[in-house]
């Protein structure tokens, strides 16, 4: 009789945004004369740029014709997007990063997903907390996080960082020393950033106990600041010891068409001298057939004139959005951050409520949809996130039914 990998069977409850997405259904079910405004799920509602649906209707049209017919792609991706995404996302912030060492993919989730894939397993990982689920739930079904703890909601092996209001929503550097890293910069859930030297500090720090840092940038494109890094690149030594993760679903709403990539430098090597970019390239070549190329098309198109342009038009509605939140729960008397260089906005509960509470309050008395802080981890309790991903009127109507409770 077969059996089955017992790792899965130590995932605690159900997937975050499963829970929501029942709930909200639901709820849907038994009123159905109410009008509910998601700004729980991080999905984008502006269409694509023009520019990208010129270049994939363009590409359709190739696949029809004999001579521009395009089977499987490149196992790292065709060399056109790979050369676009190295010239305006590495050249352009004063990195150095070689076509090679690109290897595009579906989207920024399965590459965090599957990163780990590479490391033994009893490799300690620390995260932030709170933290995007993916990570940690990842590394249980590698059996890498020992056992969960119901009372505290944690890992006996998983290094956790808490990330409060007391410290900016910024890990600090832990005291038990980690081999595998994980960051997310502009954060998710938290909309925190850190500053070019204070990652400068971590890079430091990962090569110098020999750690890699797995590098979440989903939401680069959101960064307003000057001095809040773009990239782990932009760091000194950062080749050395980190993997950069990136995604067109947030800064070309690419959401449904999917679209990602992973930087895997070739100075960066196990204490063995085992280059990590080989071995992603062979698991790479051998686990994944390649993003259509119709869609890689379409993220080349990304880094044209008018695509910059345009997904830049998309980028400023969003970060309108999360102003008009921002500034209209505030008002209402709620502590909140975030929602200057990332899209999400970080807020504290109503005292004395859980942040699944919460949730139920704001569905049932302004048919509102949220994400509950726990669902990231322990020190996510008290504090629930708003996206700014929503439509301009439906985050108008939002704030107002808000401000009306």
């Amino acid at each position: 009789m077969f059996k089955v990998n017992d790792n899965y069977l130590k995932l605690p409850g159900s997937y975050l945004f499963s829970t929501i997405g029942r709930k909200v259904s639901t709820y849907k079910e038994a009123n159905p004369d109410k009008e509910v405004i998601s700004l729980g799920i991080g999905d984008v509602t502006q269409p694509l740029a023009p520019a990208i649906i010129d270049s994939l209707h363009k590409a359709v049209d190739e696949m029809a014709v004999k001579e521009t017919f395009k089977g499987y792609a490149p196992d790292l991706g065709y060399e056109f997007l790979r050369s676009a995404i190295a010239k305006h996302d590495y050249k352009a912030r004063g990195a150095e990063i070689a076509i090679d060492e690109i290897f595009v993919s579906d989207g920024a989730k399965c590459d965090s997903g599957n990163i780990q894939e590479i490391f033994a397993v009893d490799n300690k990982i620390a995260v932030c907390d709170p933290v995007y689920p993916v990570y940690v739930d990842t590394n249980v079904m590698a059996g890498r996080t020992g056992t969960y703890d119901p009372a505290t909601e944690l890992w006996s092996d998983v290094i956790y960082m808490p990330c409060k209001a007391d410290n900016n929503f910024a890990p600090e550097i832990p005291k038990e020393t980690p081999d595998i890293i994980y960051l997310c910069f502009p954060n998710n859930p938290t909309g925190a950033t850190i500053r070019k030297a204070q990652l400068q500090e971590w890079v430091d720090y990962a090569n110098k106990v020999g750690a890699v840092i797995i590098y979440d940038a989903a939401y680069e494109a959101y960064i307003s600041e000057a001095d809040v890094p773009h990239t782990i690149y932009e760091c000194d030594g950062a080749k050395t010891c980190a993997i950069e993760l990136k995604s067109f679903s947030k800064n070309a709403g690419f959401t449904g068409t999917r679209l990602g990539y992973a930087v895997v430098p070739k100075e960066l090597k196990a204490n063995d001298g085992t280059s990590l970019n080989a071995l992603w390239a062979r698991r790479h070549g051998t686990k994944f057939n390649g993003a259509p190329y119709i869609i890689q098309r379409a993220g080349e198109a990304v880094y044209s004139e008018e695509g910059r342009k345009q997904t830049a038009e998309q980028i400023a509605y969003y970060m309108n959005n999360a102003k008009i939140i921002k500034e209209g729960l505030s008002e209402a008397g709620f502590t909140v951050s975030g929602g200057v260089n990332a899209p999400y906005i970080w807020l504290k509960t109503t005292e004395g409520m859980s942040s699944w509470e919460f949730f139920d309050y704001l569905l049932e008395n302004a048919n509102i949809v949220g994400t509950p802080g726990s669902g990231f981890g322990p020190s996510g309790e008290g504090y629930f996130r708003l996206t700014a991903f929503g439509s301009y009127e439906n985050t108008l109507e939002a704030v107002k039914r808000i401000k009306a409770l």
